[in-house]
């Protein structure tokens, strides 16, 4: 699924908060980045995760599935995404065994 025209989201982002980790933690391996691309895909990373995102676009939000790795264990869950009005997005992202935290973001 391509991204609409209109989809504030597409791009790279950097994750610079956690509702339950550190930056420290989220950098582990490198920098938090959410990467949402136009083309129905995208790619987020932090800590020892991996993952690539199955995306569904709206103006200003999207909702993905992911499937990744996490120190070399196979993880799947769902998210979403919205931008807020200072121009960061908040990103609600759910492990498949309840595990869930929020995100902030910003390019």
């Amino acid at each position: 699924m391509r991204a609409p025209a209109g989809c504030k989201l597409v791009g790279r982002w950097r994750i610079v908060e956690a509702d339950i980790w550190d930056q420290d933690y989220l950098d582990l391996y490198g920098p938090a980045t959410v990467v949402i691309g136009a083309d129905g895909r995208g790619h987020i990373a932090f800590r020892a995760m991996q993952a690539t995102l199955d995306v569904e676009y709206g103006p200003t939000s999207v909702a993905f599935e992911w499937i990744g790795f996490d120190e070399g264990d196979e993880i799947a869950g769902e998210g979403d995404a919205e931008l807020l009005e200072d121009g960061t997005i908040k990103i609600e992202f759910a492990y498949d065994n309840g595990d869930e935290a929020v995100l902030t973001a910003r390019r």
